[in-house]
């Protein structure tokens, strides 16, 4: 749990400064069917979202905790990130992904054991649905940065 803690630290400080870096238009361009670079960071703030409750319930729900999907496209198109001022957008991921960090911080080591029911019979610890999340964000940076380094 240290090296993810260290990581989402680490994404927090510098995540603000690389969105910066674009310009607006290079943010918001959408390629075809595709999100754009804004989108794909307001999509990271949805999936902070339902992650949030996620690590919050799993710790007190009965096992295994089953993890409701949602419907992302829908998500990003409601929300309307691309048409909100980016630094709403990067203030709401930050925010989301400091109380993220309180949260995972403070979870005792013997509910990181507790399962996770994941659909198609399969099941994760709440550890490795942790790891997943910062997986998933990864895979994301990678598509707006070039680099899950960001």
């Amino acid at each position: 749990m240290k090296k993810i803690i260290e990581r989402l630290n680490y994404l927090i400080d510098v995540l603000p400064v690389k969105v910066n870096q674009f310009s607006e238009e290079e943010f918001t361009v959408k390629p075809k069917d595709k999100w754009s670079k804004k989108e794909i960071l307001g999509h990271l703030c949805d999936s902070a979202t339902n992650n949030h409750h996620r690590f919050i319930r799993i710790q007190f729900e009965e096992q295994p905790f089953v993890v409701v999907p949602y419907k992302q496209n829908d998500w990003v198109s409601i929300q309307d990130y691309q048409n909100m001022p980016t630094n709403d957008v990067i203030g709401f991921w930050t925010t989301i992904n400091r109380q993220i960090l309180r949260v995972i911080s403070k979870i005792p080591e013997v509910k990181l054991s507790y399962l996770c029911d994941v659909g198609n019979n399969k099941f994760f610890t709440f550890s490795e649905l942790i790891e997943d999340y910062l997986r998933h964000m990864d895979h994301h940076l990678i598509q707006i940065f070039g680099t899950s380094e960001s």
